[in-house]
């Protein structure tokens, strides 16, 4: 029987199909998830007086077997069985009987779900912040470098004014600073209890809800209770909008290379187990893989208003349609970490070309630098312009070469160090130490 059903009750087999759609597959990943939630729903059940402590003891020790089934991959979900909530009493019924049963005691599916949603987003986060930081160090240490390569610099894509490979690696890496800013938000939303909770409701049980929730390693709880169910959706909506925003970072310097490694400006170089090749043209050397990196993080922009749309004109309380945002939000996690490590990869082998800027074909490129010079000999600024755009214009412009940007975030000043350091604290506002040994804690007791 299912959680929610009666005695003498049948569902439709083809609205049951319907109801569960993917839920039994999406729920495999939540199963370590809803075992942690059931360990911590236990232990606050014995201290209220619902559950007696031999009781508490035996739920324990067969939630830990659970778990380590589940680490050693060996947990399904039986045909028949609606999800992995239900696996999981169904498991511990079977064992203990009764005081399997008693488990529900003070609970809803509803936040059972919720829970196991919040503490699966919570994890999946910081999953995405470890890959950032990858690729981040990534894009710093390049950036050093390769901090006296000049590259040309484009507005409007016109050659513009001098850059370097430093800058174009270094503005990557703290755009991704930026980029985990925006996943800690996501990840504070998540890291919020909703146990207890119940159908959205609350429960006439005088529940402990401080104690799950620092069982779980949660920075506090959702004290309403029909916010905690309002909930869902926002966080996952959160989450996307997080993957959206390293995505479209992503994007942008898959595009960059795309543009960099043609002939045409070919600045930089894909080494040949990196570049796939043409059926007819045997010259081609094709950078599939940052343009399958642009299609695949471009798609991804698009996921925050799929969740929108789920939850278009949804009143409050709770309603099946959020059954479809695991469908939305877990594959989500998984493109994103491939598409990260995939990008690391691929910057790591980058090849760089250097002394770009003696071809004269840049000249122009340093017309400010020409201005400069004219400014600091004296000329005010609006006369020194249009000096240089009459010798530009009759042909007596001489490009200087000799740069010197020294000021903060310049070509020579990149900063590297200060954008090192602000990831690192931005990274450590998480403390998941304190999560990670909040559930070793609880797995251990």
């Amino acid at each position: 029987m299912k959680l929610w059903q009666k005695e003498n009750t049948v569902t439709s087999e083809k609205i049951e199909k319907f109801t569960v759609g993917k839920d039994r597959e999406m729920d495999l990943h939540l199963a370590e998830f809803d075992v942690l939630g059931n360990l911590a729903h236990a232990e606050m059940l014995q201290t209220i007086g619902l559950l007696a402590a031999d009781e508490l003891e035996a739920l324990r020790g067969e939630l830990k077997q659970i778990h380590q089934l589940i680490e050693n991959g060996g947990f399904v979900i039986e045909d028949g069985v609606e999800d992995v909530h239900s696996q999981v009493e169904l498991m511990l019924t079977r064992k203990l009987g009764d005081t399997g049963k008693k488990i529900h005691s003070g609970r809803s599916r509803n936040d059972q779900v919720l829970v196991d949603m919040k503490l699966y987003t919570r994890a999946r986060l910081f999953e995405v912040v470890q890959a950032t930081e990858k690729l981040f160090d990534v894009l710093a240490s390049r950036s050093e470098e390769h901090k006296n390569d000049l590259l040309p610099g484009y507005t409007h894509l016109q050659i513009a004014m001098p850059s370097s490979f430093g800058l174009w690696f270094g503005a990557y890496a703290e755009a991704l600073v930026d980029d985990v800013i925006q996943l800690n938000a996501a990840y504070r939303l998540a890291n919020r209890n909703p146990l207890g909770s119940g159908a959205g409701y609350g429960s006439s049980f005088p529940l402990n809800r401080q104690l799950t929730t620092d069982l779980l390693g949660f920075e506090g709880m959702h004290h309403n209770v029909v916010y905690a169910q309002m909930s869902r959706g926002r966080t996952e909506q959160a989450a996307l909008m997080a993957i959206s925003s390293l995505a479209a970072t992503v994007s942008r310097l898959a595009m960059d290379v795309c543009l960099y490694n043609s002939q045409n400006f070919s600045f930089i170089t894909l080494p040949d187990e990196l570049t796939t090749g043409s059926s007819i043209m045997p010259h081609k050397k094709n950078p599939d893989v940052a343009e399958l990196l642009r299609a695949k993080t471009n798609r991804m922009k698009a996921l925050p208003m799929e969740v929108t749309m789920v939850l278009s004109n949804l009143p409050s309380g709770y309603h099946r349609d959020m059954q479809l945002l695991k469908e939305i939000l877990m594959p989500a996690f998984d493109e994103i970490l491939e598409c990260l490590d995939i990008a690391a990869f691929m910057l790591e082998n980058m090849k760089v070309k250097q002394n770009l800027l003696d071809d004269s074909k840049y000249d122009l490129l340093f017309s400010v630098e020409r201005v400069n010079e004219l400014v600091i000999s004296g000329v005010p600024f609006r006369d020194a312009y249009r000096q240089v755009g009459a010798e530009i214009g009759d042909g007596s412009y001489t490009a200087p070469r000799a740069l010197k940007h020294t000021h903060e975030g310049s070509i020579g000043n990149l900063q590297t160090d200060e954008i090192r350091e602000r990831m690192k604290r931005e990274i450590a506002v998480f403390e998941y130490d304190k999560v990670k040994k909040a559930l070793e804690d609880l797995i251990r007791k």
